[in-house]
């Protein structure tokens, strides 16, 4: 489970400009899948051997035409309280302001380590900008400029110092982790409730590590469960500021500890760029994952509606194709005795070892079937592979030059392992490296 630094402050502050320094830099390694499409809201960043969760959020300006509403503010403090580390971004051209004062009291009220950074300095002779917001009553303000790297590398070396070593709430060893992923209104309270419900599941509640949540504990059959409930995933509302990351820092806790992902979609409102993103972290976890088409008893019986949901399915979240969907109805229960059986086929995939003599077989008869393409007039040579890890499922395969690998190529191997070895359920990952 990784620490998780949230970047708030002001409109034009920075922000985005800061999150894609400390992410896109060489000396900042960020776990980064091709073909995912999703907005840059957060991303896992790699600074001499630390690893954090970095999260973008939009701008607030309580002096704007639209103050900030309560449900606004309500965001902001569980961005503030989900968050282990807040960077507090502040405009150094701009001068210190009331918003500014605003932000960084609610910042205080939090007791949350706050790294008070002041942007635009574009050099040691502008530092004299970055003194009035001592009166803020830090210890220290960290001048630097996201669009030049000036005092970058100081920031991280205190965020490196700074960072908490998150213990949370592990799962129990053999248990099945289960986090319940969706967008408001989608349905998991309702399906939570039909789970512990039926066949008379023997369930405890533990405190959890996320406000609003619990962890259920229950045996199904003789096998040991966890539920991992979460608060649901904001959309986009008609405010200006994009708070829907802030209750997204629930979701990512909870895929950072689960075995596998539940994500519920809405049959009746259709697939939503949110849930594009959240399946996109989920696959960068490594985690099984299970899309759950809640409410279909309401659109079934509506064949252009059922056309349409495939197609936006098909479009959206073609990246997960691998991952199984159920037809689910958690008002009624329809499909949801599917669940569990199918729960267990990820389960027993997700830890599956393959000895490396039918792993090495199976990569024979990928290349026998389809040899890789030529780079540049040399030949890649596929040596022999062996499964490294489970959670996720990770085969290094050991080949004479890594850079002849093609993205393509790299694909095909993954769908022929997948089909050969039984694993077409799960996410696998391919580390190609040089003897």
């Amino acid at each position: 489970m990784l620490p998780i630094i949230a970047i708030v402050g002001r409109p034009n502050v920075g922000k985005s400009t800061l999150f894609n320094r400390l992410t896109r830099k060489r000396d900042a390694l960020v776990d980064d899948i091709p073909g995912v499409t999703r907005d840059r809201l957060y991303a896992t960043v790699e600074w001499n051997g630390k690893s954090f969760v970095l999260v973008d959020t939009g701008g607030f300006d309580s002096l704007g035409e639209e103050r900030l509403s309560v449900e606004v503010t309500r965001q902001v403090e569980i961005a503030i309280q989900e968050a282990d580390l807040v960077i507090l971004l502040l405009d150094g051209k701009a001068g210190l302001t009331i918003g500014d004062k605003e932000l960084y009291l609610l910042l205080k009220r939090s007791d949350k380590k706050v790294l008070c950074t002041v942007n635009k300095i574009d050099g040691p002779e502008h530092e004299w900008q970055s003194l009035e917001f001592y009166s803020l009553g830090m210890d220290r303000v960290f001048p630097i400029s996201s669009a030049h790297g000036y005092g970058i590398g100081s920031l991280m070396d205190q965020i490196k110092v700074d960072l908490p070593s998150i213990e949370g709430l592990r799962v129990e060893e053999g248990r099945r982790g289960i986090a319940i992923i969706g967008r408001p209104n989608v349905g998991k309270s309702s399906l939570i409730n039909r789970i512990i419900g039926f066949e008379r599941l023997i369930v405890s509640e533990q405190p959890g590590t996320t406000r609003d949540a619990v962890d259920i504990s229950f045996e199904r059959r003789g096998e040991p469960y966890l539920l991992i409930d979460t608060a649901g995933i904001r959309r986009r509302t008609r405010v200006k500021e994009r708070v829907e990351i802030f209750s997204t820092i629930k979701a990512l806790k909870a895929i950072s500890r689960c075995h596998i992902a539940l994500i519920l979609l809405d049959a009746q409102e259709g697939i939503c760029e949110q849930d594009a993103r959240i399946c996109g972290y989920a696959l960068d976890r490594g985690c099984g994952i299970i899309l759950g088409l809640n409410k279909w008893d309401l659109v079934k019986t509506d064949p252009s509606r059922v056309r349409l949901m495939g197609n936006a399915i098909e479009r959206r979240l073609a990246f997960i194709s691998f991952a199984p969907m159920l037809h689910i109805s958690a008002l009624t229960g329809e499909g949801v005795s599917k669940l569990f059986p199918l729960i267990d086929r990820l389960w027993k995939q997700l830890n599956t070892r393959i000895p490396t003599p039918a792993l090495n077989k199976a990569l024979e008869n990928a290349v026998g079937r389809h040899p890789p393409p030529q780079s540049r007039g040399k030949e890649l040579k596929l040596l022999y592979a062996t499964q490294v890890s489970v959670h996720p499922t990770t085969i290094i395969i050991f080949v004479n030059r890594a850079d002849y690998v093609r993205r393509a190529y790299e694909r095909y191997l993954i769908n022929q392992f997948k089909a050969q070895l039984g694993l077409e359920l799960i996410p696998l990952k391919i580390v190609f490296r040089e003897r």
